[in-house]
Order: structure tokens, then sequence, then C-alpha cells
């Protein structure tokens, strides 16, 4: 894998690069990702995402496996053992974020059927494919997540401000952010005819 190009940032570090060939970018439509996804992404803010990334298992082992109704029936003590649990990011309003969102999932379930079709509707059902040189050139936000925020904070979702929405859009696969030189561009986008 060594001499494969990938994204500027997932040569940190192996398990960037794991996450990166594996997983990052890859159109997901399964609710119980994008619940997981969700968490994550609001655990980050202010971090780095491999920080995240190393305490990933230790998030699905607290988080009960990412099962949206599972961390609704969190309680106080719950908010309490995970204040306790190194494994994971210990901020009390993450925390009560976390648990609070997954309440705000499981209406947005109920209302709208899934919850990937809500949010898969802020690119009109289908892959953003965007055409980065550099990871410099990549926004951290755009109209689409800007808009997803609003609505998502709308529905009583926290820690969901455009960045993280926006990041939260790349590593599902709404929008394919491989840089163009990456191998995995082409692997992951939907659409076999795009040109270049």
């Amino acid at each position: 894998m060594r001499d494969r190009r990938r994204c500027a940032w997932a040569n940190t570090s192996a398990l960037d690069a794991e996450y990166h060939d594996r997983e990052w970018g890859v159109v997901s439509t399964d609710d119980r990702h994008l619940f997981e996804m969700l968490i994550l992404e609001g655990a980050q803010a202010g971090l780095s995402w491999s920080t995240i990334l190393k305490k990933r298992e230790a998030y699905r082992h607290a988080y009960r496996d990412f099962e949206p109704a599972a961390v609704a029936r969190f309680n106080s003590r719950s908010v309490a053992r995970l204040m306790g649990d190194a494994g994971i990011v210990r901020n009390r309003l993450k925390i009560e974020a976390s648990i609070a969102n997954a309440r705000a999932f499981l209406d947005v379930q109920q209302e709208h059927g899934s919850f990937a079709e809500f949010v898969w509707a802020f690119v009109d059902g289908r892959q953003r494919v965007n055409r980065w040189q550099t990871l410099h050139d990549i926004p951290a936000e755009t109209a689409e997540s800007q808009a997803m925020s609003k609505v998502l904070k709308r529905c009583g979702f926290s820690f969901v401000g455009p960045r993280i929405c926006y990041a939260f859009m790349q590593s599902t696969g709404m929008v394919n952010d491989h840089e163009v030189s990456c191998f995995r561009y082409r692997a992951v986008v939907q659409d076999p005819d795009l040109p270049g």
C-alpha cells in the first residue's frame, strides 16, 4: 500500500491510512453507521481525527455499538459512567449532546422513514463529486453543510455546526473529497462515467 498515493491527511499514521483506504468517502446509507459518524464527528470538535480513530473501539463499547435507541435511553448515571471512561473524550457537553442527538435521531427516523433519506436530501440523494488537487483546496464547509446544520439544530441536534456537518458528509460519502491524485478517488465515485 506504500506505493499508492493517498490524500495528504491520510499519511500521518497507519490508523489514518487504514480508515482512509477502507472507509472515508464510501457512500453510506446505513442508519447505524450514519449515527456512529455523527457522534464521532461531534466528539472530534476541537481535536484531531486521529485522536477519535484511536478511541473508536472504546466509543463502540461505551455507546452500545452505536445503537441509537440504546443511546437514547442513557440517563444521568450513563453520563457519569461515560465521564469516567478514559477510552472516550470525557467532555460533559459532548456526552450530553450525543444522548440528545440519539433522541433527535430517532425522531427524524420516525418522521422520515430513515435518517439516511433525511440527510441525503441535502445533496439531492446523489454523491457530490469534487475535483480537488490538494488538501488546501478542500473547503471546511459548504452551502449544503450550512443548510444541514441549520435543519439539524432545528430538529434538536447539537455539536452539528457547518464544519462538523461537512466532515460528516465527507466521511459518509455524501461528497467525494479525495484528492484527484489519490488512488481512492475513482474507487468511491458512484458515477462510473465521471470524466478524467
